[in-house]
């Protein structure tokens, strides 16, 4: 059975007429007449009871009509499907973010995509550091990832959403918790709570700002994320420099104080150099349109 077969019967049925059936359908009536005694033959049944006056479906032609009806209006509905798919208005995205940076760029970026693209799915992968989003990136797992760069390897683009300040992170009855701010130098003799993956990007610049403020930063505890080390900081078990959109999430008896001479880390949007799926590509139209990117910081690629 073909669809046109299934097309030319509906119009028929619809119309119960063989003339206003083919001009709707733009065709001769003598081609569709032939057409519908090949379905109607394929099928081994009439399907219209035919008189010089009158055209009345048979039982099993008020049944196929039915079941035609559903078919044609699924496979345009397929057909819509695959055009929307195509032109990236849907599917699923897979998105990681790193430690806090969920607590602000996830809001932003979820309403924007629903916005834009209400035909999208959002699968989140939350407190992800930036080497395991580079690996689900390459690996295919994930298909952008909210991260601090920079980042090693080839196959990755990058484009800056932000550049945070440090933070210093103390607790509440800490002497340094009464001031305004603080100054790098003031930090030389405090026990510091770092991150335990040797490639965190927020250890580098804490390392960074600690020796160039002439002093190596003393390791007291490891934590393998914000979770975990802000509420050593509450314990009073160290001190920590963290982002500024750690604040955004805040723990009893953590205060949070600016640091005049910390460093900066960046937070960055990264997806693949060869990704050609439309529905990421449409994200990073939309994301761009959304102002979610600092505009003084080209897209890139790390080499």
């Amino acid at each position: 059975m073909e669809l046109r077969h299934l097309r030319y019967f509906a119009a028929v049925a619809e119309t119960k007429h063989f003339g206003r059936a083919a001009d709707h359908l733009h065709m001769a009536q003598p081609a569709l007449s032939q057409a519908i005694r090949q379905l109607e033959a394929e099928l081994g049944t009439p399907l219209f009871t035919r008189t010089t006056r009158n055209v009345t479906l048979t039982a099993a032609g008020e049944f196929l009509q039915g079941e035609a009806l559903r078919i044609l209006a699924a496979v345009e509905e397929s057909a819509a499907g695959v055009q929307r798919i195509a032109a990236g208005h849907q599917g699923l995205i897979r998105i990681g973010f790193t430690g806090s940076a969920a607590h602000t760029q996830l809001p932003r970026i979820a309403r924007a995509v629903q916005s834009a693209l209400p035909g999208l799915a959002l699968k989140i992968h939350a407190d992800l550091l930036t080497p395991a989003q580079a690996d689900g990136l390459r690996e295919g797992s994930l298909d952008l990832g909210v991260l601090r760069g920079p980042i090693s390897g080839d196959g990755i683009r990058l484009r800056t959403i932000e550049s945070e300040p440090l933070v210093l992170a103390v607790r509440a009855d800490h002497p340094l918790a009464e001031r305004s701010e603080v100054a790098m130098k003031e930090l030389h003799d405090e026990a510091f709570v770092l991150f335990a993956n040797p490639h965190s990007v927020v250890n580098e610049a804490v390392l960074r700002s600690c020796r160039d403020a002439g002093f190596e930063p003393r390791r007291a505890h490891e934590a393998v994320g914000n979770a975990v080390q802000l509420p050593l900081v509450a314990a009073g078990l160290g001190v920590a420099l963290v982002p500024a959109s750690v604040m955004a999430a805040p723990l009893d008896g953590v205060v949070f104080k600016p640091v005049s001479d910390a460093g900066t880390v960046e937070l960055a949007l990264a997806w693949r150099a060869d990704e050609t799926n439309p529905a990421v590509l449409s994200v990073l139209q939309v994301l761009d349109a959304a102002d979610l990117f600092a505009s003084h910081h080209p897209e890139r690629e790390p080499r």
